[in-house]
């Protein structure tokens, strides 16, 4: 069972947000999932990354139809998930205008 379709029986799970420490969310886990495993595909593994317009255009064509139909709420999806994995130390920040973000190394 791929780790997408696992997810979507999975319920709810916890992210974080790093700019509310301390503070947690409870998600839809199988929506959680594969974002997170497409914004993980997608952002490079070094600086200086990509701005939230690019993460966004980039993810789309990885998403799940059936989770994100033509890409529906695949903004918010993006913006949740990347708040908890800088939150969990995942990706990265980097303070440039615009910001940008990229993996952290593993």
């Amino acid at each position: 069972m791929s780790e997408q379709a696992r997810g979507r029986n999975a319920g709810r799970m916890t992210v974080e947000n790093v700019n509310h420490p301390g503070s947690s969310s409870a998600v839809d886990a199988g929506l959680y999932l594969a974002m997170r495993a497409a914004m993980l595909r997608v952002l490079p593994a070094q600086a200086p990354g990509l701005t939230q317009a690019e993460m966004l255009d980039a993810l789309v064509p990885h998403l799940p139809g059936d989770l994100f139909p033509g890409g529906a709420k695949a903004g918010w999806w993006s913006k949740t998930v990347q708040l908890d994995l800088e939150a969990k130390g995942a990706i990265a920040r980097e303070r440039s205008t615009p910001l940008r973000w990229h993996r952290n190394p593993e």
